[in-house]
């Protein structure tokens, strides 16, 4: 698959091996190496730089495109989890490079090779309509769409290139992006959903995005209301955040001392 269809804990990779490799692969292999601290960099400027906005100046409209947020976002994190849960590989490479042991087409990449950017992608949105600042839009989503469609080139001239005939049939086979439905149901029957390892390896990233939501809903409420007006919704909105904190420790305590392990 296009997404480290294995275990991504090597090397360079093999993409651009017989020349220079096309501009894309070469900017997918950059913004993969610094994805951990440019994807959140840019998320942090666009969604809590940028004010948010009331859709047609109506605070009605913006309950509902902020719902619609919030239900986007839960789905893109209900898809990753669920490919976690039954077929998971370890992300990031090793020495933060493109890299995969071995041609993982189980599970959800049975039917989408790249289902976990999905999910990312509508957590982006999810999280994009909570602002819906047009400037956010503008700059954001292409940024957001075009890095995931150049990390996938160079991932995709990489595994191209290390299991040849054997990717090419895979890739002809499945979807870049949107799921295939049809015969999910066989695929996953009978595999053992694995809630632990959706728990363990996805409680940062989970967390991460919903106070980055909380954050966004609690300045949106500071920018067209005064504060004694928005105190209620505002502690709601801590409370919420409190419960997502101690859940985050937990799991966190629980990992480090073992408690919780696959």
């Amino acid at each position: 698959m296009a997404e480290l269809s294995g275990r991504d804990t090597g090397d360079a990779g093999t993409a651009g091996r017989a020349g220079r490799a096309p501009l894309l692969v070469r900017y997918g292999n950059f913004l993969f190496h610094y994805r951990e601290a440019l994807f959140p960099a840019v998320e942090f400027l666009l969604l809590l730089g940028l004010r948010p906005i009331y859709p047609n100046g109506s605070e009605r409209q913006d309950d509902i495109l902020d719902t619609i947020g919030i239900v986007v976002a839960l789905a893109g994190q209900a898809l990753r989890a669920a490919v976690v849960g039954y077929a998971y590989i370890v992300r990031g490479g090793k020495n933060r490079r493109v890299y995969a042991e071995g041609l993982i087409t189980a599970g959800f990449f049975a039917h989408s090779r790249n289902p976990l950017y999905v999910g990312n992608l509508l957590i982006l949105v999810g999280l994009f309509l909570l602002n819906n600042n047009p400037r956010a839009y503008a700059l954001g989503l292409p940024f957001f769409f075009v890095g995931y469609r150049a990390i996938v080139a160079a991932e995709e001239a990489y595994l191209r290139g290390k299991f040849g005939p054997a990717y090419d049939e895979y890739a002809r086979d499945v979807p870049r992006w949107l799921p295939r439905w049809r015969g999910l149901g066989e695929t996953l029957a009978g595999k053992r959903f694995k809630w632990r390892r959706v728990i363990l390896k996805e409680y940062g990233s989970a967390f991460a995005w919903a106070a980055g939501a909380i954050a966004i809903l609690a300045r949106e409420a500071l920018t067209y209301h005064s504060y004694a007006a928005a105190a209620p919704y505002l502690r709601r909105l801590g409370v919420v955040l409190l419960l997502l904190t101690a859940a985050w420790a937990t799991v966190m305590w629980a990992k480090k001392t073992k408690r919780l392990k696959e």
